[in-house]
């Protein structure tokens, strides 16, 4: 029984602050797979430690928006009964990911007049939703960490000096000044850190999910691949192939491509993992005809396969960012496992794509 998770996918990366919450978050899941829990349970208990760590972005330490304020996204998704469920715009909720995860939990349950219950909430009604669930509630500012609060005032600054010198151009009909574009800087495209998380119990049976606070400066109101149906994660059982996925990048070009789901889709067609990650990635992503060819495309994604027959699976992270950060952890290890995963050197970030992963084995 093992839970996969990771911290982001970035190109200026601080590996250091992520260790110890990556393990902590491993711990926290393995130890419900040890006591009997499901594959849902450590996949929400382990996104919920990162969500509570201040230095991903995701609950407290969501990139702030436009204004300000911080929204936030988050869903999970069963791989048993191809349940999921997602919020999104939620600035109430201490951890979007348990309100995501009564709202899947909900998709099996009866609702009266035979109406069909929701699968993704957004905003005020979802905060109402997750106050009447049972949900922690908090002031939106709670959610706001130092390091958010930081780096929205360094940007925003930057964001307003460009737009009050173009107004003055405009005004003066002259060229206005050469600022770079805080969307353009390497910097701000690396803040990618949303966070997400994989796992197989002893049933094998598998869960997939991701939170996210969204790209840093986003439109207020904007919703996030975290969110998207088929974009942030994604999980399927079968008899011969057990699958869950999540992902973290540009959420826009997630969400265009519903790489998630491509991924999986790719893995249930496929013979080789590797092989599998890497087309997808390249024909679906890199060379997809709904992206746009002058920019860098920015994703990784964290892909476990379990195979029943041979009770034997795959954990596998592949990125075109310059670094992932990944850990795992099975029931019958000591002490979790951290990857820091680089692009080789002579790989283009946004460009490029490399796979790596793991073999295991499930003792049922």
């Amino acid at each position: 029984m093992l839970p996969f998770r990771f911290s982001g996918a970035g190109n200026c990366i601080d590996e250091s602050k992520y260790q110890r919450v990556i393990r902590e978050a491993c711990v926290r899941a393995t130890d419900i797979l040890r006591n009997g829990g499901s594959a849902l349970d450590a996949c929400e208990a382990a996104i919920v430690r990162l969500e509570n760590c201040g230095y991903t972005n995701a609950g407290y330490g969501s990139n702030l928006c436009l204004d300000g304020s911080v929204q936030c996204d988050a869903a999970i998704m069963d791989g048993a009964s191809l349940n999921f469920g997602a919020c999104t715009n939620v600035s109430r909720v201490k951890n979007p990911i348990q309100l995501a995860r009564r709202i899947c939990d909900a998709q099996a349950g009866p609702q009266l007049l035979e109406r069909i219950p929701p699968m993704v909430l957004a905003g005020s009604g979802a905060e109402l939703y997750a106050l009447e669930a049972g949900c922690s509630m908090v002031d939106p500012a709670a959610l706001i960490s130092p390091k958010a609060k930081f780096q929205f005032n360094h940007y925003k600054s930057k964001y307003d000096l460009v737009v009050g010198s173009r107004r003055s151009a405009a005004a003066a009909a002259e060229p206005p000044l050469t600022v770079p574009e805080p969307d353009n800087e390497v910097e701000l495209s690396a803040a990618l850190d949303t966070v997400g998380a994989v796992c197989v119990d002893g049933a094998g049976n598998t869960a997939a999910g991701c939170s996210s606070g969204g790209i840093l400066l986003k439109v207020p109101g904007r919703v996030g691949q975290a969110a998207t149906y088929g974009a942030g994660c994604w999980a399927s059982d079968s008899d011969e192939l057990a699958i869950a996925t999540c992902t973290t990048g540009n959420g826009e070009y997630l969400m265009k491509t519903l790489l998630a789901r491509e991924i999986c889709n790719g893995a249930f067609s496929g013979d080789c993992a590797v092989t599998s990650l890497h087309r997808t990635f390249k024909q679906k992503f890199l060379d997809s005809p709904l992206l746009p060819r002058e920019q860098d495309l920015y994703a990784g994604a964290l892909t476990l396969l379990y195979y029943p027959a041979q009770s034997c699976g795959e954990v596998m992270w592949s990125h075109t960012t310059q670094s992932f950060c990944v850990g795992y952890m099975a029931t019958t290890q000591k002490v979790p496992k951290f990857v820091h995963s680089p692009l080789p050197t002579y790989s283009v970030p946004g460009r490029s794509c490399v796979v790596n992963g793991h073999n295991f084995h499930l003792r049922i």
